[in-house]
């Protein structure tokens, strides 16, 4: 068996911790056939909209592995096991090695914004864990962890669009509006602000390139309750659009003191920050008509390979069960464990972490998000999903994300056109 020797790592931001060797002799399953599958999410924590739909999502997988997954012709059981990051970098690294260490799961996986898959995937690269992650940009996934083109991980491969498909998405959006070219941009001190505003891989030279003049006034600490200093920058330089990665909370304070200082962009296209209806209600009359990447909806045309269900059907079960409206991360949490249930019944031997990852390596599948296929990835361990871009519209009551722009991905259908903020 390959993975006898194990040295517990505590990864993150910080410090890394060494502690002594441990021997696994037997594997859990030898008694019981269950395959332990570690899911990394940050339930809690000014990232937690993530994580909102993960128990709804998490209760319909349960139900449907109850009846196991075959392998060779012998069915195994799933058992899942959820540890919250607490949208920490740290915290995801120490419950990353719990599950490694102390649950021994076989699998682990991980999903939401750096801060997550990434200590999250060090640590499995490091112990020799095979690892599934999703919901992050692949540069700052990739490259963020000293990732090598040439060489790629051994263990660790991810899901999701890149920086080329924002920059593609965000300059169509803002091509679609018609306004002048003078772009502002926010970009914090983390994983996906650095390599969003990295002066040779990022934003900065492919906006460069197409026209656009970005006013970036710098790094701005996550949680900060100042903006005044990147609004007069971006007023002096008549941005008449403003765009970044942010958090929630950055994005609300940034938003408010904006108005309060009579800064009122055209356009305003924010990753990340926007992407749920519980933030967009609470910014209220100006929530409607901001744009932002639209990574996953109910009009995508893509159903379960485990269930057959529609995209549609996926986000109208969740809004039947729960009351509230559907959000991206619903259909890639589904489409993790897609994979996870394909590459265990397709593995050649559950008891050998090197066959489980190349089982990884060769996926090749549809999911209720698209195809994951690690063969034709722009680096190793990087497996790219289609990107469309929209707006928060209010057409009746209730204020909805509609698909504008579908350039990149002609097969999801577009549902309307973007309107100026104002």
């Amino acid at each position: 068996m390959k993975n006898t020797n194990r040295r517990y790592v505590l990864g993150g931001l910080t410090a890394s911790v060494a502690a002594p060797a441990i021997l696994r002799s037997t594997r859990a399953y030898a008694q019981s056939p269950t395959i332990k599958v570690g899911f990394v999410t940050p339930s809690t924590g000014p990232l937690a909209g993530f994580a909102e739909a993960d128990d709804y999502i998490l209760e319909g997988l349960r139900a449907h592995f109850a009846g196991g997954v075959t392998n060779n012709g012998k069915a195994y059981n799933i058992e899942i096991i959820k540890k919250d990051s607490q949208s920490n970098p740290n915290r995801a690294a120490e419950v990353a090695a719990g599950l490694i260490l102390d649950d021994e799961v076989d699998i682990i996986t991980a999903a939401a914004t750096p801060d997550t898959t990434n200590p999250v995937a060090d640590q499995a690269e490091i112990n020799e864990i095979p690892c599934i992650t999703t919901d992050a940009p692949w540069q700052p996934y990739f490259f963020g962890r000293g990732g090598n083109p040439a060489e790629g991980f051994a263990y660790t491969y991810h899901f999701f669009w890149g920086l080329e498909d924002i920059i593609a998405n965000f300059t169509g959006l803002w091509n679609d509006a018609g306004v002048a070219k003078k772009v502002g941009g926010l970009f914090p001190n983390d994983a996906d602000g650095n390599a969003w505003g990295d002066a040779n891989l990022g934003l900065p030279p492919a906006l460069a390139a197409q026209g656009f003049d970005l006013t970036d006034p710098g790094r701005y600490q996550p949680l900060s309750d100042d903006f005044s200093n990147f609004i007069s920058a971006f007023k002096d330089a008549g941005c008449e659009i403003v765009t970044g990665v942010m958090i929630p909370p950055d994005f609300g304070t940034f938003w408010a003191q904006a108005a309060q200082q009579g800064f009122n962009p055209k356009v305003a296209t924010i990753g990340k920050a926007i992407l749920f209806p519980s933030v967009i209600e609470a910014l209220g009359d100006r929530g409607v008509g901001l744009t932002s990447e639209i990574w996953w909806s109910p009009n995508h045309p893509f159903s379960s390979s485990l269930t057959g269900a529609s995209a549609k059907d996926l986000a109208g079960g969740y809004t039947a069960a729960t009351g509230r409206p559907w959000t991206q991360p619903i259909g890639f949490k589904h489409a993790l464990f897609e994979v996870v249930a394909d590459v265990i019944g397709r593995a050649d031997d559950l008891d050998d972490a090197d066959a489980i990852a190349a089982a990884i390596k060769g996926t090749q599948m549809s999911t209720i998000v698209g195809g994951v296929d690690w063969s034709n990835g722009p680096v190793p361990n990087v497996s790219k999903t289609p990107l469309v871009s929209g707006q928060w519209q209010k057409p009746g009551d209730a204020v909805e994300l509609v698909i504008t722009n579908n350039a990149h991905a002609p097969e999801i259908p577009v549902g309307g056109e973007l309107t100026l903020l104002g």
